[in-house]
């Protein structure tokens, strides 16, 4: 079984759901970003999804959108985020997936691209902008490499849509929450349990939601649908964010109370 997803086994299992934090490459700056891996995987984070800054997120929301482009400003870039991997390659016990637009894989070519984080110790690949009808050639080479490709659904799939990516998908599912692009949301969309319920009947694959997921009281709240996974990003990333002018001691130890906050909410 791919790792992604047997760590989702694992959880569902003893009936929880896997914690998946989010951060940027990059942001604030390396050395964090470094800390934040360690930190992260010692407060119980199942997985760990690292972002590659891109200037054109289209799928995100400000707070991400922002803390690319303070990375971005900074120089970071591929190069680096594979130098932030082989420092912490081995030394994690959560799995790493990377979340890419297709964009800078492309250019650095694809199967070196899969390579390189495969030998860093990457267990998985989100691609957020790649077509549904271009996924057969990444899915080989990710089954080649290792690497468990994540496809999404989304909450206005039609059941057609939804047996194709089920078709193609190689492991776990990532569901997005709600229309547009990420961010913090005061509410959620309840519609959603419907719709796991729907995918549920489908396949035997597991699923992850992101998208929207702010606090603790909605983790909460989601953590008891047919889900196996939750993401959260900007949430953490605006921890980071508000205590960007704190000492790294005390940024690290913000965002350790929030992942601890959230953690005990499943």
């Amino acid at each position: 079984m791919n790792i992604i997803s047997n760590v989702l086994s694992k959880k569902r299992k003893i009936s929880s759901c896997a914690l998946i934090p989010f951060i940027i490459a990059g942001y604030p700056n390396i050395d964090i970003t470094i800390q934040a891996l360690y930190l992260l995987d010692s407060k119980g984070a199942d997985i760990i999804e690292l972002g590659i800054p891109y200037a054109d997120a289209l799928a995100d929301g400000p707070i991400i959108q922002n803390a690319s482009k303070v990375a971005l400003n900074q120089g970071i870039r591929v190069d680096h985020v594979l130098e932030i991997l082989e420092k912490v390659s081995g030394n994690l016990i959560s799995p790493i997936i990377i979340f890419s637009y297709y964009n800078p894989i492309l250019v650095r070519g694809t199967e070196k691209f899969l390579h390189e984080i495969s030998s860093l110790g990457v267990k998985g690949l989100i691609i957020p902008d790649l077509p549904i009808e271009e996924t057969d050639y990444l899915i080989f080479l990710s089954s080649y490499y290792n690497i468990e490709l994540i496809l999404f659904i989304a909450p206005t799939s039609s059941n057609d849509r939804i047996d194709k990516i089920l078709s193609k998908s190689p492991g776990c599912i990532y569901v997005v929450s709600s229309k547009g692009v990420t961010g913090i949301r005061d509410s959620l969309n309840t519609k959603l349990s419907s719709l796991f319920d729907n995918i549920k009947t489908r396949t035997k694959k597991l699923i992850m939601l992101g998208f929207g997921i702010s606090n603790s009281q909605q983790v909460s709240i989601i953590s008891r649908w047919n889900i196996d996974g939750i993401v959260m990003g900007s949430s953490f990333i605006k921890t980071l964010s508000e205590n960007s002018d704190c000492s790294n001691v005390e940024t690290l130890d913000k965002l350790g109370q929030f992942c601890d906050e959230i953690k005990s909410s499943i």
